[in-house]
């Protein structure tokens, strides 16, 4: 079995000139690194990841929880992440639990094996109290949680809600609903407090059967809009927070001679090209810095501040 010894022997160097050589040491000679080099070459020598690992106590490897790789919000985030981890040498490993509680514990469980140095969680499923005495300066929440010594990046989903709607209420608009992805969830409850806050604030109406819940993707805009076009007493704007599902509104609309924004106006978050490309106007969403600055923090060995990003507005044809 080929070791560092048996380099050495045929390099006809030390042993630890070997290791500094595997290690990417600095200061050896560039006569006896090409003699190293050269020895790893015809011996067909593989590094053995695990021992250097248990050496260095880091596996340069993070895990990211993510509910789903198919949305473009959690695939934002992934290319932030992705973009600072390279830069940084590491690589990631992908935990998709499709917000099942089992399989975000499982990823915890890794973490305490110390198969990865850390955790981004995207988005969670279990309680806070359950994941607690996982949770340390190595694993990075993208909400805002009250807990002050967790590190926490996360857009201003609150604000976010409330400039949407104001913003609708500005067009002349007081019967607006709501779509979301689901109803729990530390952003989505933020998301809602939003909406129901300014809306009490402007003392205009909130109907349940304006609310519409599990809204994902293109077929749940589709879905959205036959709802809204069965309903008796309709809001006149829709606030929806994915790209997505606003486009299958528009297209179905399109269908069924639904005028966007005469009929129902469309007003969306993530701004996603897809947003630019139907002249949906949509809240831009930080999401990929979301995941940039995740990983930042990740680095940071002190609890430091939490990370919180703005929205930003971009008017096109479906207000």
């Amino acid at each position: 079995m080929t070791n560092i010894r048996s380099i050495a022997k045929l390099a006809g160097v030390s042993v630890s000139t070997v290791s500094r050589v595997l290690n990417d040491h600095p200061y050896v000679k560039e006569e006896k690194r090409r003699k190293v080099l050269d020895a790893v070459e015809r011996l067909n020598y593989i590094k053995n990841a695990n021992a250097v690992h248990l050496s260095k106590g880091k596996t340069y490897s993070i895990g990211v929880i993510l509910p789903y790789l198919n949305l473009p919000y959690f695939g934002e985030i992934l290319q932030g992440i992705a973009g600072e981890a390279l830069k940084h040498g590491y690589h990631l490993q992908l935990f998709q639990t499709n917000y099942d509680r089992g399989a975000e514990l499982d990823a915890f469980h890794r973490l305490q094996m110390k198969e990865v140095d850390g955790l981004i969680l995207t988005s969670r499923s279990n309680s806070l109290e359950v994941l607690a005495p996982f949770i340390g300066s190595n694993v990075v929440l993208c909400e805002n949680v009250s807990e002050a010594n967790y590190k926490k990046v996360f857009i201003n989903h609150y604000q976010g809600i409330r400039s949407g709607v104001d913003y609708l209420h500005s067009k002349g608009h007081s019967r607006i609903g709501l779509c979301l992805h689901r109803t729990f969830g530390a952003n989505s409850e933020e998301r809602i407090r939003g909406f129901y806050d300014s809306s009490e604030a402007a003392i205009h109406p909130v109907c349940d059967d304006w609310i519409f819940n599990d809204c994902y993707d293109l077929q749940d805009g589709r879905d959205v809009l036959d709802a809204w076009e069965r309903l008796g007493d309709r809001p006149t704007a829709l606030i929806v927070t994915s790209d997505q599902v606003s486009a299958g509104m528009v297209a179905e609309a399109g269908k069924k001679s639904i005028r966007i924004p005469e009929d129902l106006a469309i007003l969306s978050y993530d701004n996603h090209p897809l947003a630019d490309a139907l002249g949906i106007t949509s809240f831009e969403v930080p999401i990929r810095k979301l995941g940039e600055e995740a990983f930042k923090l990740f680095l940071q060995e002190e609890h430091p501040d939490p990370v919180i990003l703005d929205t930003k507005l971009f008017e096109r044809g479906t207000v």
